[in-house]
């Protein structure tokens, strides 16, 4: 996920069309006038995490990394996954994209074998994509694809989640990112949540075809271990969106 340094302030979010207003946030997170629901991501890197302490400061969702690439996978992957479960969090997998190691398909179907499954119980978040500046070679952010060519291996991962799953992926991204290597297509905002990465004092703006965010990664530091995050709807409508 994004790493970069944030004083964040007051921030405004809008879900169609319902204002969320969110308090000052560093370094704890921003807690909304109506209690929005306030979560995390983790990877490898946060090891064994203590879903006791994170459900009591307040973690009401979590993404957890599954796989990468298609031949990665996050070896502390069943202990934040079902551990956030068993202390009653909405938790949902993400894949990490290495666009130039494989296909969109193929990636999508290693990330679903391996953790990427969904299943309408209210406690299951879409399966996600992360896909963003390329953390490997600092000089192909775009992983040397053009712009046409992410936009398909994008889609063709999408579709194949679909196929397996019944849903769409939430993409998480930053707009810097998807201007720049997708050349801000806005093919999927109709039907894909976006999940936001900007680490700054709101949103901000946003990709072409979204009108909002669902989810926004605000910091990398805060209450929680991992990326902070927050879901920008009620408590009832987290649960609704992982429904399906």
């Amino acid at each position: 996920m994004v790493r970069r340094a944030i004083a964040v302030a007051a921030a405004t979010l809008t879900l169609a069309g319902t204002a969320i207003v969110a308090a000052p946030a560093a370094p704890a997170a921003p807690v909304s006038a109506v209690s929005k629901p306030q979560g995390l991501d983790v990877s490898s890197h946060q090891k064994d995490v203590d879903w006791v302490r994170a459900k009591r400061d307040g973690a009401r969702f979590v993404y957890v990394k599954a796989t990468e690439s298609h031949t990665y996978k996050n070896p502390y992957f069943g202990q934040q996954y079902d551990g956030s479960r068993g202390q009653g969090l909405i938790r949902g997998a993400y894949h990490f994209a290495l666009p130039h190691k494989s296909s969109g398909t193929r990636q999508a179907a290693y990330f679903v074998r391996n953790g990427g499954q969904w299943r309408a119980d209210g406690w299951t978040l879409p399966p996600a994509l992360d896909i963003e500046h390329n953390p490997y070679d600092r000089q192909k952010t775009c992983y040397g694809l053009s712009k046409p060519e992410m936009v398909a291996w994008v889609t063709s991962f999408s579709r194949e989640v679909r196929r397996l799953t019944g849903r769409h992926p939430v993409i998480y991204t930053t707009t810097h990112w998807w201007k720049t290597c997708t050349g801000d297509s806005g093919a999927f905002g109709a039907t894909h949540a976006l999940w936001l990465a900007n680490y700054a004092a709101s949103p901000g703006p946003l990709p072409a075809g979204w009108a909002y965010p669902t989810f926004w990664q605000y910091s990398d530091k805060g209450t929680f271990p991992g990326d902070q995050n927050l879901f920008n709807g009620s408590a009832s409508q987290l649960r609704s969106f992982a429904r399906g």
